[in-house]
């Protein structure tokens, strides 16, 4: 295909200028399908036990089930139950229709069973069928307030039995809501291509999504992939493609919301953005449009992040933010993380404070209230995003039977680049809606560099100081929408040898495997912790650390450990390599000095910045901001 300049607009599909025409209300129709009964993944990679737990002589495809005599089978699963909690919760809807068809040679028994928040279970309707025909059960929606779902079970006996087009409806409202889907994507043009072709292959989940935009931002480009031309065709005059320069995750998710609310029909649009390199599961992105159809308010609607790397395991649930802390992704009460969900299941109702944009729902009233994203480059724009809307009264949900799997954090390198986005950008968040306290924000700040120096990671050190100082300088800083910055990093970080990772086997003559460390089993006390930080530091200092080769493995490398060693190799986040830390006195001293007086001013400073960059929110985020930074006529 041919290559286009970066700003160009692409012909794939439709233009952003014909987004009028694409964006039609879809179809009024009775009845609305809220979640479909789906019994195996699009990937061999997920277990069925995801979908639907049989046993027996049983077989199961993507839309249908079949039982032989006396198999037995139930949907008391992550894909399988309706989450009534959140319907009761979130919605006006009163009851639910359990819909299938079934075909067999004996009799067949379905059981529809609900939990309620402790996870106790209760029988709601039983149903015995016999030869083929279809089933309609309508199913209050009560009694789970605080928490609870429900499944059915089916049972064969006296012959087999085929169950298809298991679908669960809702009485449709008088309109529903145009739906496109956004993914934004930067030099990941084979990940891009399989998750758009994905989405593209579930006529089901597309039948309700007038468009799908590609706002591609990099140099090796989607369109370039052939497969990628099976897929444009597939989706025909829904597909979008923007190329642009490279403005982040922010720049790359703002272009599609700019270009949807941006036109005639899009007043009352769900705009659903989606990573690139997800795993994606279009059936989720049904439910999340079905549910935000049919809430009593406009309801941001998040999906959950499942792990990539296990995909039973719930990796990511419903999130909160601590800004005093500048942290993101605490739990709220009543989620869960890390859980076997092939195990354990999610009855307790939770609130999120927000959802990551790994896959999330947007409705077009929110964003023309709360404006466009903050050109945060990357890291941050979601949450900010959420949090702003939270504030404004548009809560977030995030639905738990609607997840897409995604690479583990835990395996993600923590000594990069992207860290200055995470602490500049979490002091922007932080100043615009927390307490932002200069003296706690201050000492926190102080205490994670220390933590750094102390650690011999001096180029992570330097890059936090880079991040508290450019916060210092305004919001000006973002008039390039973080461009500029990328280069100064890279000229920042590559003054630090420690930054760069190595092959393990290029430095094992530096390390001794075979030094056998008893200090592994220590760890401070939380309220101890300063302490031993102003003693490793002192020790560092004076040179009094161990002298021996060592090699430290990721789970250990925190700074309690790695600072009682003159030189520690070790093992990154990602499990692909090593860093040398080696002791630098006059670094860790002048590093010091430069963070003592960057947290000073940030001490002095945090009233007026907090002025500062709430006022400057609502230019940040308008829509003639965002036009410029596309170099388009708004």
């Amino acid at each position: 295909m041919e290559q286009a300049a970066a700003g160009d607009t692409t012909t794939i599909g439709h233009d952003a200028d014909a987004l009028d025409q694409v964006l039609t209300e879809p179809v009024r129709r009775d009845r609305l399908i809220v979640q479909r009964g789906l019994f195996s993944s699009l990937s061999p990679r997920v277990p069925e036990k995801m979908y639907v737990h049989t046993k027996g002589n049983a077989a199961a495809d993507r839309y249908g089930l079949q039982l032989a005599d006396g198999a037995t089978a139930h949907t008391n699963t992550y894909f399988g139950r309706f989450p009534a909690t959140f319907w009761q919760r979130w919605t006006d809807v009163k009851t639910v229709n359990l819909q299938l068809t079934y075909a067999g040679s004996g009799t067949a028994k379905f059981t529809v069973w609900a939990s309620d928040a402790r996870g106790r279970e209760r029988i709601v309707k039983v149903e015995t069928v016999s030869g083929s025909g279809d089933l309609d059960l309508e199913l209050p929606i009560e009694r789970f307030v605080d928490g609870g779902a429900m499944w059915f079970s089916a049972e064969a006996s006296h012959g087999s039995l085929l169950l298809s087009d298991v679908r669960w409806t809702v009485a449709a409202p008088e309109h529903l809501r145009p739906a496109a889907v956004v993914i934004c994507t930067f030099n990941r043009a084979d990940d891009c291509t399989v998750t758009v072709g994905t989405l593209a292959s579930d006529d089901g989940a597309m039948a309700d999504i007038e468009a799908v935009c590609i706002v591609d931002q990099g140099t090796d480009q989607v369109r370039s992939r052939s497969a990628f031309g099976e897929v444009a065709e597939k989706l025909g005059d829904k597909l979008i493609y923007l190329t642009q320069p490279n403005l982040g995750g922010a720049g790359g998710f703002s272009r599609g919301m700019y270009e949807i609310t941006g036109s005639a029909d899009a007043e009352h649009a769900n705009v659903i953005v989606m990573d690139d390199d997800i795993l994606c599961e279009p059936e989720s992105v049904l439910r999340l449009n079905a549910f935000a159809n049919m809430t009593v308010q406009p309801t941001i609607v998040g999906a959950q992040m499942l792990s990539l790397s296990n995909p039973q395991v719930l990796h990511v649930s419903a999130e909160r933010e601590v800004l005093d802390e500048i942290t993101a992704g605490e739990l709220t009460p009543g989620a869960k993380m890390g859980i076997d969900l092939v195990k354990k299941k999610q009855d307790m109702r939770f609130d999120a404070g927000w959802n990551g944009w790994w896959t999330c729902l947007l409705p077009a009233e929110v964003i023309a209230d709360c404006g466009l994203p903050i050109p945060l480059f990357f890291q941050w724009d979601d949450i900010e995003y959420g949090i702003r809307a939270r504030f404004a009264g548009h809560p977030t949900v995030t639905l738990p039977n609607a997840g897409v799997w995604h690479a583990d954090f835990y395996l993600k390198d923590y000594d990069d680049w992207a860290r200055y986005f995470s602490i500049r950008n979490g002091l922007i968040v932080s100043s615009i809606y927390g307490r932002f306290d200069g003296n706690d924000i201050s000492k926190y700040m102080f205490r994670k560099i220390s933590e750094l120096i102390v650690s011999m990671q001096y180029g992570l050190a330097a890059t936090f100081i880079k991040a508290v100082e450019d916060f210092l300088t305004g919001p000006d800083f973002l008039h390039d929408g973080g461009q500029s910055v990328l280069k100064e990093l890279r000229e920042l970080r590559d003054r630090y040898p420690e930054t760069k990772p190595l092959p393990a086997a290029q430095v094992g003559k530096e390390s001794d495997p075979h030094t056998q460390m008893s200090v592994w089993q220590f760890e401070p006390d939380k309220k101890r912790e300063g302490l031993v930080l102003l003693k490793r530091a002192v020790q560092q200092f004076a040179g009094k650390v161990d002298r021996r080769s060592v090699t430290v493995p990721a789970h250990f490398a925190d700074w309690w450990h790695v600072s009682l060693f003159d030189k520690a190799v070790v093992t990154d986040a990602s499990q692909n390599a090593v860093r040398v830390r080696r002791r630098d006195k006059d670094t860790a001293l002048e590093l010091a000095k430069q963070a003592a007086k960057v947290c000073w001013q940030l001490r002095k400073e945090a009233p007026r910045m907090k002025t500062v960059w709430q006022e400057a929110l609502p230019k940040l985020t308008s829509r003639e901001n965002w036009a410029r930074l596309y170099g388009i006529d708004d």
